[in-house]
């Protein structure tokens, strides 16, 4: 019989309020949820103490669940720049803890993730939440709305494989990998 690998993957909606977490396991085809939630922080710590606690409970994950890879929602920068930035803040201490662990981190856009996960890259958030619980065998819709996100996530890089076109990049570097058929989750 021939044995299936199993791969870990922790998927992360980084924002500094909240920041969603999902771990998933890929089997064969199968894929099943392992842990999710979400990292919490007050609007009234200092911002600094914020990011501290986002760094600390996504090291906590990582050493606890020890995940093969992460996978991160893409950047979009809208209008309120002042919320972008201190996402981009929350995404990179997350990614730190990606290199402290010696993981690679991956990145999608909520384009890719929808995608991905319904097979309709403009699907409403419903429709991705309802396939994030079907897909997970999940009994209800994962609560909050940001682990929900983050299991969306981590289901993408499972359902599409490992490419290094997807490998996390500031913007400068975007294409540096260039485009790579080796797929280890497919």
């Amino acid at each position: 019989m021939i044995s299936k690998v199993t791969h870990r993957i922790i998927g992360i909606d980084p924002g500094y309020a909240i920041t969603g977490y999902g771990i998933i396991e890929k089997t064969g085809s199968k894929i099943k949820a392992i842990e999710y939630g979400a990292i919490e922080t007050s609007s009234k710590a200092d911002f600094t103490l914020r990011l501290l606690a986002i760094n600390d409970k996504v090291r906590y994950l990582i050493e606890q669940f020890k995940p093969d890879c992460m996978v991160i929602e893409q950047l979009f920068m809208g209008q309120n720049h002042t919320t972008a930035i201190g996402t981009a803040q929350a995404r990179g201490v997350v990614l730190v803890e990606a290199a402290r662990a010696g993981i690679d981190a991956y990145e999608f856009t909520p384009m890719q993730v929808k995608l991905a996960v319904t097979g309709y890259g403009k699907a409403e958030k419903k429709q991705v939440q309802l396939m994030t619980q079907r897909l997970l065998g999940l009994e209800e819709i994962p609560k909050p709305d940001d682990a929900a996100d983050a299991l969306a996530i981590a289901i993408c890089l499972a359902n599409t494989g490992i490419n290094n076109a997807n490998k996390v990049v500031s913007g400068y570097q975007h294409g540096r990998y260039g485009y790579s058929k080796r797929n280890e989750f497919g």
